[in-house]
């Protein structure tokens, strides 16, 4: 038989956990918007926008996720 999970909360949410791998990621997130508009200063219209891009589309939503 298929048995119903239930679940046991207090109506509290769970606290948000900042771990090493979310200090990482941000870290690496910052890193990487800090090189992409030092490229985009230097003039570069290729390399500058793939960082960007990876820096607020994948890691600092990873970073805030996990």
């Amino acid at each position: 038989m298929i048995q119903k999970k239930t679940r046991t909360t207090s109506g509290q949410p769970e606290a948000l956990r900042f771990t090493r791998v979310n200090a990482i990621l941000a870290a690496a997130g910052t890193a990487t918007l800090v090189a992409g508009y030092w490229l985009l200063a230097q003039g570069s219209i290729t390399a500058a926008p793939l960082l960007l891009v990876l820096a607020y589309v994948v890691l600092l939503p990873l970073a805030i996720i996990l």
